[in-house]
């Protein structure tokens, strides 16, 4: 017996039928919406350099140099459960990470990446329409989330030391204001967040996001301790930095109960994956090993640092993470890239009008300190060509 088409049945597309027109938009907001800017592809200074792209000397993400604790490759490689899903609710891993971040475990959730928990915190607080507090230059992902929900980025200019201005923050507010981010210490400038600061910025009663991605470089106490005390203050922290877990992205947040029961809601179940759990704990169980690297690394920072101050036409920032903003006296810093580039060097640049001139470098291994002064100092003796 043939079956009869449906009176509503449509014929199938063919190679001879035009492409009909994409009729349903998408949101306003993504439309508006510029791209993230990530690093150059190693590619383009591997090209530059005539060398291969795996032997660019990578400063431009601020990638840990000495890569993940040795434990992790056999740790992964004994892994049986990647047919399984992961633990939703994170129980093996919240209470580890607690402990190394000191605080109680209920307070901790982990994400695909700090950024993850960035995105997710403008989902649970910005309609279209509502404030963030942005104190440029700073990292770009607080505008790019808060940009996806429809949100309006307040920028509050940091001060030309590169610190938080409080008082125009303050002067900035509005009914519309949930949301202030502030990196510590700030990226890309390298400069910390004065704690006085952060406990004025709570005070406004709007939700504080301290972003410590670089703490571990900062020889200082978290501002963790601060979730306990005020109901509106949210840290995030990361595995990328300091023990070399960028590739496998895993971030993690410290939030007061009225936030984090809400950010339970909307988080993805199976956000981490088996891999970044297993290598988390064995991050945590090598920590005297990794702690070894933080401190080469602030050791190899103070050196980078000095050697560049000494390079004329320079303005090299103190920092405590691991980079260092570096500023020349040209308008733009392409001649400065460029030249890092003929030695294999990839740096960051940036578009922001008050870093047209800069260059982040990440600290890395001795020898890429001494290729990035040869590159510095050949730059500030006028020197051309490969």
């Amino acid at each position: 017996m043939r079956l009869r088409s449906r009176p509503d049945s449509r014929p199938m597309a063919s190679a001879e039928q035009p492409e009909r027109p994409l009729v349903v938009p998408v949101r306003a907001a993504v439309a508006r919406m510029a791209p993230y800017a990530a690093p150059e592809d190693p590619s383009v200074v591997a090209a530059r350099a005539e060398i291969p792209p795996d032997q660019v000397i990578k400063l431009d993400a601020n990638e840990n140099p000495y890569g993940p604790s040795p434990e992790i490759p056999e740790t992964l490689a004994g892994l049986e459960v990647f047919n399984r899903y992961p633990d939703p609710e994170q129980k093996a891993l919240r209470p580890p990470v607690a402990a190394y971040a000191g605080v109680d475990p209920d307070s901790v959730l982990l994400g695909n990446g700090s950024d993850e928990l960035i995105d997710l915190l403008c989902r649970i607080y910005l309609e279209p329409g509502d404030e963030i507090v942005d104190c440029t230059p700073t990292f770009g992902m607080y505008t790019f989330s808060a940009d996806l929900c429809g949100g309006r980025r307040i920028e509050v200019p940091r001060t030309p030391d590169w610190q938080v201005d409080v008082p125009a923050i303050y002067a900035a507010l509005t009914s519309r204001t949930k949301l202030i981010f502030v990196t510590a210490p700030n990226n890309p400038t390298g400069n910390d967040l004065d704690e006085t600061a952060a406990r004025a910025l709570a005070a406004t009663g709007r939700i504080v996001v301290i972003d410590e991605a670089y703490v571990e470089f900062a020889g200082r106490p978290s501002f963790a301790r601060l979730v306990a005390e005020y109901p509106n203050v949210v840290v995030l922290r990361t595995f990328s930095k300091w023990a070399g877990l960028a590739g496998l992205r895993v971030g993690y947040g410290i939030f007061p109960p009225g936030i984090i029961e809400h950010l339970w809601k909307v988080k993805p179940p199976f956000n981490v994956n088996v891999a970044a759990e297993a290598a988390v704990l064995a991050t945590l169980h090598d920590q005297p090993r990794l702690q070894v690297r933080v401190a080469q690394l602030i050791a190899e920072r103070a050196r980078m640092h000095a050697a560049l101050s000494a390079v004329s036409r320079l303005k090299v920032w103190p920092s405590v993470a691991n980079y260092l903003l570096v500023q020349t006296d040209e308008p733009t810093s392409d001649r400065l890239k460029d030249r890092l580039a003929v030695h294999g060097v990839a740096v960051r640049t940036y578009a922001h009008p008050r870093l047209r001139n800069a260059v982040r470098i990440s600290v890395g291994l001795p020898a890429h300190t001494d290729a990035v002064v040869t590159a510095a100092t050949e730059w500030a003796r006028g020197e051309e060509g490969a």
